[in-house]
């Protein structure tokens, strides 16, 4: 397996996922417990993983059908309460969220995608089939573009200004507030509440450990954003071998497989663009 790609996203959930019924606020809390698990967020995330490689036209009818499948597959991990009935009741139409389901799920998009207008389309996709309130797409696609112009080596000339101008997300407004930020920020599961903070661990950090113990000790919806910014992340540093290990053994050997087949059609795709 791996030490960049999708999987950041992954060991971000498992490692979040203890915390986001147990809120901390301290920086050195322990990466693993009897209760890190892999959550909605990492199925969801394969999800979308599977449908960018086996629906070539990338429809939203194949996405619908991917995520009710991998619903019925993982029934019990943590779904929000209008994500859950919508896979129950196989419904199709979107219902206006602006939560940030629609943001854990699409780090594939921004790894898959060839170009930035392609990676903002996928994730596009990728949020309305529920997630279609304007919001919900919004920060998708935020999360998408970053992933895309890091892995390119595009962030620090195109990055913070597209995320200012086209998602209103303020990086520079957030770090300048950061400490105020961790020491009041509370439980927050839409987009605009949680995504902008998750990106900011994601890409304000070198290492990719320090970018999921920023993102957990926020003390907010660990889970989702440990994987937001665990996906950012891993596009320009690797997840250390002893997280990826411990994350591994806590991971069903489908979701699994389906990563690996995913991390290698994305090496494939690039180096056929070189």
């Amino acid at each position: 397996m791996q030490n960049k790609g999708i999987i950041g996203a992954v060991c971000g959930d498992i490692i979040g996922s203890a915390y986001e019924f147990h809120k901390t606020k301290d920086w050195n809390f322990k990466l693993f417990s009897p209760r890190s698990t892999f959550t909605d967020d990492t199925v969801m995330t394969c999800a979308v993983a599977e449908w960018l490689m086996d629906d070539p036209k990338h429809t939203h009818e194949g996405l619908v059908k991917v995520m009710h499948r991998y619903g019925e597959d993982y029934p019990h991990r943590g779904y929000g309460g209008m994500f859950g009935k919508w896979l129950r009741n196989h419904l199709t139409e979107p219902y206006n969220s602006f939560g940030n389901g629609s943001a854990m799920r699409v780090s594939p998009c921004g790894y898959y995608a060839k170009s930035f207008d392609e990676a903002l389309q996928l994730a596009q996709i990728s949020a309305e089939v529920t997630h279609n309130h304007p919001e919900g797409i919004i920060g998708a696609q935020a999360v998408a573009a970053s992933i895309f112009l890091l892995r390119n080596d595009e962030w620090l000339e195109k990055g913070k200004k597209f995320l200012k101008e086209n998602c209103f997300y303020d990086l520079d407004e957030i770090k300048k507030d950061w400490s105020d930020i961790c020491k009041f920020y509370t439980f927050d599961v839409t987009c605009q509440g949680s995504v902008p903070e998750a990106i900011y661990c994601g890409v304000g950090y070198s290492l990719y450990e320090d970018s999921i113990r920023a993102a957990v000790s926020l003390g907010g919806d660990a889970d989702t954003q440990a994987a937001i910014a665990g996906g950012i992340a891993a596009s320009c540093s690797e997840v250390p071998d002893h997280i990826l290990n411990e994350c591994l053994d806590r991971l069903d050997a489908p979701l699994a497989d389906v990563i690996e087949r995913f991390n290698e059609l994305c090496n494939e795709r690039a180096n056929i663009e070189k």
